[in-house]
């Protein structure tokens, strides 16, 4: 006898317009935000690979998601549900993050071996503070302290170490009353940064690396970023970059990560963490080829079909030096824009990134851009 095939459904916004007038309202807000999409692939999984394929249009879905087998249905209609879903403000005590248009979120390592900046904010806290309070002046919705690197080969940090590191970083921050996430895989170091002035915890494992970190969030009620890493499976290891799956060794990149997020996600929310508190990211650039990387880059849209807030943390990755000669972290600022800037188009919420200045200038220019499509050209003067 035949076992039935796993059947998985994913909608996946294809064209994206500057507004609604350009396709005479047919179109869907995505997110709550200022990115529009007026076509939806809608795609068939069986068996872990693609089956069919529709194209729709935003009066149209409704028909071709009725015609979907009837075990995927409901999820269907879910997903184009989440697809317009509008999210509540993140509340980081006294500060309040709107996420109904990009925002941007500056970096402080406090490493001795970060890949960008690594051992400058760690050596001189004086450093540190100078460089939080320029990007909080730049215009940085919040500052997110990590004290462990997570590039490809870096050792695992002590426990004591990363509290050494980040607890000072995150004092300073908070008397300059930052709102402030703390970047740690580790129950005492989220503890112990949210004791200090920290409100958000964003967690590289997705809350895998202690199985206590799961109910320590849900306890402290605080807002959490899930991101996708392909090591630690279940835990186990401290490389979050190795994966027998990974090197190329996808069925499909951008549909694997959907599922794992949504996997992360459900993990989430059954532990008891409030579904507005939850942040989801991609992980771009962990374990991931180039060519993975961009094939994610290009799907964004797709992950709002998942209905939470999204992170997405390009900046000066090592994609850009391969797509740009090699060219040193230190050279990557352009790339970083660019592809912060595609993040803008995609409707991503949260930019984490190192040039904090220029990425709020990039940003402010597309929300002039984004405001002025909402203008019907139709009815401007002289034409």
């Amino acid at each position: 006898m035949n076992q039935p095939v796993n059947q998985t459904v994913y909608i996946r916004p294809m064209a994206l317009v500057p507004g609604p007038h350009s396709e005479n309202g047919n179109a869907l807000k995505l997110a709550g935000g200022l990115t529009y999409a007026s076509r939806f692939a809608v795609i068939l999984r069986e068996g872990g690979k693609v089956a069919e394929r529709w194209l729709a249009g935003a009066d149209t879905i409704t028909d071709v998601l009725a015609a979907l087998p009837e075990a995927v249905i409901a999820d269907a209609q879910e997903q184009w549900a989440n697809l317009a879903r509008s999210h509540a403000p993140l509340q980081l005590r006294e500060r309040t993050i709107r996420l109904d248009q990009p925002q941007v979120v500056g970096i402080l390592n406090v490493t001795p071996d970060s890949f960008s900046d690594g051992g400058q904010f760690l050596e001189d806290p004086e450093v540190g503070r100078a460089h939080a309070g320029a990007m909080l002046e730049a215009g940085a919705a919040m500052v997110d302290i990590g004290g462990e690197s997570t590039r490809p080969g870096a050792p695992a940090v002590w426990e004591g170490d990363e509290l050494k590191r980040v607890i000072p970083a995150v004092e300073y921050c908070a008397s300059m009353g930052a709102a402030i996430s703390v970047d740690t895989r580790r129950p005492a170091v989220m503890e112990a940064a949210l004791g200090a002035g920290a409100s958000m915890v964003n967690d590289v494992s997705a809350l895998r690396h202690d199985p206590r970190s799961l109910e320590f969030v849900a306890r402290h009620d605080c807002p959490v970023v899930l991101m996708h890493a392909p090591g630690e499976q279940g835990g186990e290891g401290d490389d979050l970059h190795h994966s027998p799956a990974y090197s190329g060794g996808y069925a499909n990149v951008v549909l694997d990560v959907f599922d794992w997020l949504r996997a992360r996600r459900d993990a989430a929310l059954a532990a008891g963490i409030a579904r507005e508190a939850i942040v989801l990211d991609p992980g771009i650039g962990f374990g991931k080829t180039v060519a993975d990387n961009l094939a994610l880059l290009n799907a964004l849209p797709l992950f709002h079909a998942l209905g939470q807030p999204l992170m997405l943390g390009v900046s000066r990755k090592r994609m850009i030096g391969a797509l740009s000669n090699e060219a040193p972290s230190h050279e990557r600022m352009g790339g970083s824009v660019a592809l912060a800037f595609k993040g803008m188009e995609a409707g991503v919420q949260l930019l984490r990134v190192h040039d904090v200045a220029e990425t709020v200038q990039a940003r402010n220019v597309w929300r002039g851009l984004r405001d002025a499509a909402l203008t019907d050209f139709s009815e401007l003067p002289g034409v």
